[in-house]
């Protein structure tokens, strides 16, 4: 039985790095995180180099005390595997665990995750500390888990080591077979890049014009490189397992080229992820439409739930942040450390801990700000955070065992991100596509999940909403097709955007009229279609409400096949002017929904308004666009989180009695939620 379930309480942890600081610094640490309502920390992810000063000479004194610390002071740890970050020694005795270019020069010691994943030197190496530190510490009492590495391709993601190129041809051999398939799945004929040798078989090279490989290569790359990490965490996953069954195991990340979904499934007890919300406000495009800035970061938050119906937040934005050379973001204004941290809970996570307990006084991250500042005195981060500690064991009881509910969910799929890294033909597409249907969404407080396809989804799993949206699925199996027939044939409702349904898994193009694997679904054809770009402006359309919309970046021109479609939509201009932009085929109890384009958060707007399946589901409250509407429940309950992103206050209206969760005051009629103020209210 594992010592620590995720699934029974809330808490709140912290970030702590012992061998940054002086040893006399640890306990009164403890005290105050005890004092801060922190019952958890994660230590070591970045400590090799003090576990294994020299190969195979492990030092655990310090980190054996400062866990005797912890253990007094009652607080839970996590300890994780230091192989992000290899020491000095490591490198220079074995060059051949080192990451390389596309060009093929060595990414050399002097950050962090410059190593690969398939040197077979690493992975013993790797085996070696991970199991020197479980077959230590599996007994101690403090230690309740173990977080494997650290962000898996952070910084980067993809491998160009001599034994990367080895390890994908074993891997193109294991996935094919013989070379004729490999050269039909990759289409080789064309401009003759047949293989006759497994030989001449590499990961993607320079080429005239810089790196532009096949794109049937690239789709296959970034498969061997999720499938590579997945090995690679196996190994330590496997000693946890083995030696220190009763603790659990994760990994913190959501970074590209890794298949998250079956890492977990495969591998951990939970998945935990690092959240920072600036990152949304400081990379938000200043062309955007009514950018929603942290708050998009439920969205983020909604893939992790896709993962994890209940996770972890290892890493949880508690001040500032930035590196010494970028990344510069400002400090969080009073009260939003607390409402980042209700975001995460109000999307599924049950333990959050803060990065960092203390601002790094020297190191790349200096400028990284934790709860406390360099001279560690009181501020009001800690004492935000304190605030949080306090509500949290108001909360837990109630809380811990429910799962975020909706109604909706916005589909994504593996493949279709991965081939539009390098197919600007839809690639541009899926993440704007989705984030405005998001929008749309949260502005009219209709709580939405993520849901990620692949080969084994069931009927089942869709049928738990009324309402998917699969934006721009490019690459679409014969077998998610007809999935996805059955769906909306026993009542379920399903849009999709333009570029949909014209591939196959291997990334090429059906030998069918566009859309299609999709054309029986949707009851139409594609007369033909048109980036937007350069001497073609977006296009606008005229619905059948007489409301007009933009269509920008692509158009597709819609001819119905079926007697079953209706024609919502059509262009007003440029030589398809009348011609249908947006269709709704009804197909046995359900309908699906064509758009030939781009959505938008407007268009959106105006398909929910069409079908009118899903509403909100705190209809007894009239919440202003600026406050986000989140549902945790269960069979016997429903707690509603209400988020304000604004520093404004917002004006709310109950019409029947809610119980606030913090103060346990009765509330109804008009009410004020002051700026980046959070409630949780579950009804009388």
């Amino acid at each position: 039985m594992k010592a620590f379930n995720i699934n029974e309480q809330l808490m709140l942890g912290v970030c702590y790095y012992p061998e940054q600081w002086p040893e006399e610094m640890w306990e009164d640490d403890m005290i105050r995180m005890k004092e801060t309502g922190i019952s958890l920390i994660r230590v070591g992810e970045f400590a090799w180099s003090i576990f294994e000063p020299t190969e195979g000479n492990y030092q655990f004194k310090d980190f054996d005390y400062m866990l005797r610390l912890a253990h007094k002071h009652g607080l839970k740890v996590i300890i994780g595997t230091p192989t992000a970050t290899p020491p000095a020694w490591l490198t220079e005795k074995y060059p051949e665990v080192l990451n390389a270019t596309v060009e093929g020069h060595l990414l050399h010691h002097g950050l962090r995750r410059h190593t690969n994943y398939t040197s077979t030197t690493y992975h013993r190496l790797s085996a070696a500390i991970t199991e020197a530190l479980v077959l230590h510490y599996k007994d101690n009492p403090a230690v309740v888990g173990w977080q494997l590495d650290n962000e898996f391709n952070c910084e980067i993601g993809e491998f160009y080591s001599e034994s990367d190129h080895e390890a994908f041809r074993e891997w193109v051999k294991q996935r094919y077979g013989t070379l004729e398939k490999l050269n039909d799945a990759w289409g080789t004929v064309f401009w003759s890049q047949t293989y006759s040798s497994w030989s001449q078989v590499h990961l993607p090279r320079l080429v005239p014009g810089g790196k532009q490989p096949n794109p049937h290569l690239a789709l296959d790359e970034k498969r061997f490189i999720s499938d590579s990490v997945i090995a690679y965490a196996k190994i330590q996953a496997d000693i946890i397992a083995e030696h220190a069954p009763h603790h659990f195991i994760t990994t913190n990340g959501l970074f590209g080229h890794l298949n998250s979904h079956q890492l977990t499934k495969e591998l951990l007890d939970f998945f935990s992820y690092d959240s920072y919300p600036q990152f949304s406000t400081i990379n938000t495009d200043p062309k955007e439409k009514r950018p929603l800035y942290d708050r998009s970061w439920s969205l983020t938050l909604s893939t992790v739930r896709s993962i994890s119906p209940q996770f972890c937040i290892m890493e949880q934005q508690a001040g500032p942040g930035g590196w010494v050379n970028k990344m510069d973001m400002p400090s969080p204004k009073p009260g939003q450390l607390r409402l980042w941290s209700y975001q995460s809970i109000a999307h599924g996570a049950n333990l959050v801990v803060y990065f960092r307990w203390r601002t790094a006084t020297f190191g790349q991250e200096i400028y990284w700000h934790g709860l406390n500042d360099y001279g560690n005195t009181p501020n009001r981060r800690v004492a935000e955070a304190a605030k949080v500690g306090k509500e949290l064991q108001l909360l837990s009881d109630q809380l811990a065992a429910t799962t975020y509910q909706a109604d909706v969910a916005i589909v994504r799929d593996y493949n279709n991100e991965w081939d539009g890294e390098y197919d600007v033909w839809h690639g541009p597409f899926g993440w704007k596509s989705g984030k405005e249907w998001f929008k749309a969404l949260t502005r009219k407080h209709i709580p939405s999940d993520v849901l990620y396809m692949n080969e084994e989804t069931t009927l089942a799993e869709l049928q738990r909403y009324k309402l998917l949206v699969y934006p721009h699925p490019a690459i679409m199996s014969k077998a998610t097709a007809q999935l996805l027939e059955a769906y909306v044939v026993a009542g379920g409702h399903i849009v999709f955007g333009c570029r949909s349904g014209y591939k196959d898994q291997r990334g090429h193009c059906y030998m069918l009229p566009f859309p299609g694997v999709l054309s029986t679904l949707t009851g139409i054809t594609l007369e033909e279609y048109t980036v937007l770009k350069g001497t073609r402006p977006a296009t606008t359309l005229t619905c059948s409400d007489q409301s007009t919309l933009e269509a920008a970046h692509f158009n597709e021109i819609i001819q119905p096949v079926s007697a079953t479609v209706d024609v919502l939509a059509v262009y007003d201009q440029d030589y398809y002017k009348g011609k249908p932009a947006l269709t709704q085929n009804r197909f046995g109890k359900g309908t699906a929904t064509y758009y030939g384009s781009v959505f938008s958060e407007e268009a959106a707007h105006y398909i929910l308004q069409q079908l009118d399946v899903v509403s909100t589901p705190a209809p007894w409250l009239d919440l202003p666009e600026q406050v986000e509407l989140a549902l945790r429940g269960n069979e016997e309950e429903q707690y509603y989180f209400l988020l304000n992103y604004n520093e404004q206050p917002a004006e709310i209206s109950l019409h029947e009695p809610a119980v606030d969760m913090i103060t346990n005051q009765t509330l109804q009629g008009d009410i004020i939620l002051e700026g980046y103020d959070v409630l949780i209210l579950r009804k009388a």
